[in-house]
This record gives structure tokens, sequence and C-alpha cells, in this order.
């Protein structure tokens, strides 16, 4: 698989006396799937905002690649091809999926560009493939404020791949979610992943377990346990902090 490893080492994070993160490390390789989960105040969403430039970390490493994440601020970083979504969905309404799409391609901006922009034959195509991937090529025309909670979720995520990242932080992608949503958001992400790199922060374990792949546990803002979903769930440490007895 070719692409960038995520590298985050040591990296601590102090607010006012709190330690949100303390000495945090892991590896996301190329093109892995990876399950973040943990007990509130865990650190989980100081780490994606870490990762995304939004945080600069009090100590520790973060490299995309070779590139030093913590010298580059969130636009930059965004460029790089780094995509975060967040919990609650942000599309617009007022236009359509299409639209929405459309709007989110990877192109060239600025005013000139915007006023002479055409959508190319292949941009077109772009767009459709994208709509084929997350599921809703048949509400393509649809105004996006008429999608249900999940389908929503899923034109956000839509949203980042027009951007073409090579990794995507997905933070409580199924909240909400029907079982049939929720089904369909797992084999959408696990799909995502054999072609970019993909972080979910999630709560709900049977989601985890049916995305089938490694897990990271986090508490007091480090890692506690990693492995697989039978790994992990049975892991005293993480019964005792996490899932109770």
């Amino acid at each position: 698989m070719s692409g960038r490893a995520l590298y985050v080492d040591g990296v601590s994070v102090v607010f006012d006396g709190f330690r949100a993160l303390n000495n945090l490390s892991f590896i996301i390789e190329p093109g892995e799937l990876r399950a973040v989960i943990g007990p509130n105040g865990a650190g989980k969403t100081t780490m994606m905002d870490v990762i995304t430039g939004k945080t600069k970390p009090t100590a520790g490493i973060v490299k995309f690649g070779d590139t030093d994440l913590t010298r580059l601020d969130e636009p930059r970083i965004a460029m790089l091809g780094i995509g975060r979504k967040f919990q609650k969905p942000t599309v617009f309404d007022a236009l359509t999926v299409f639209e929405n799409l459309e709007l989110a391609l990877k192109a060239v901006r600025g005013p000139i560009a915007c006023w002479k922009w055409r959508l190319a034959a292949e941009q077109r195509d772009r767009i459709e493939a994208v709509l084929r991937e997350i599921g809703l090529s048949e509400r393509g025309q649809d105004l996006a404020g008429l999608l249900s909670h999940g389908q929503r979720q899923w034109l956000e995520i839509g949203m980042l791949l027009m951007q073409e990242p090579e990794l995507l932080l997905v933070d409580e992608p199924v909240a909400g979610m029907t079982d049939q949503e929720t089904e369909h958001t797992a084999a959408l992400l696990a799909r995502i992943a054999g072609q970019r790199s993909v972080v979910v922060v999630e709560h709900d374990l049977e989601f985890v377990r049916a995305l089938g792949c490694k897990v990271t546990v986090m508490c007091e803002g480090t890692v506690l346990s990693e492995g697989s979903i039978d790994h992990v769930q049975n892991d005293p440490r993480v019964i005792e902090v996490y899932l109770g007895r």
C-alpha cells in the first residue's frame, strides 16, 4: 500500500495544568482502518485536534510521512491530505446532494477560477463514482435537507472523499443511526480504508466489531490497550476503566 504513515510519538497537551494528552504514542499505517475507543475525557477529541492542527502539543512529535504536522496550520494540514469529519454532519441543505459533492471537489480555488468554473466530464464522473461509493446514487438530485440523519453522514464522508485525502479522521459516525444505516456505514468505512487510512473514534462497540480492525483504547490521555476488539474487551484494565465489570 502506497501512502504516508501517521506517527504520533510522546505527545502531551496541557491546558491550565490539566493534562489532556499524556505521552500518547501510536502509528497508523498507510491504508489502515483503526478504531479508537475510550471513556469520556480520555483525550480522543484532543488527539484529533492535534493531528489536524487545531491544537498544538505541549510536547511530542506528530508526523505524516516526513512532514512535521506541528509546524503547519489547519488549512495546510487539510491540503496535505488529512480530512476530518465531526460528529454532527455539516452539509448545505439548500443544495442538492450532487451540488454538495461538486462544491467539495478538489480543484483550483480563487476569484478567476470560480468565475470561469465549468464542470468537466472527468469531474462529473468523479462525483458519480463517489455517489455510488457512499450509496446515494439515487439521491443525487435531491436536496441535502431531505436526507435522513444517516444519509447526511454519508454525504459528508463523500464530501471529504472529493478532497482525495490520504488520511480520514471520523468522529462517532453512527451516533443516532438505525441498525441498517450503521451496517451500511461499517461497510463504507471498510471500503474506504482500502484506498486511504481511516481513524474512527466511536463508542458503539458492536459497530467497532463490525469494522473488524485494530482497536486502540485511550484513557487519561494515553494508550491503555491495543489489539483486536476481543483482546481489548477482555483486558482487565479496559474492563475496569471503561467497560465495567
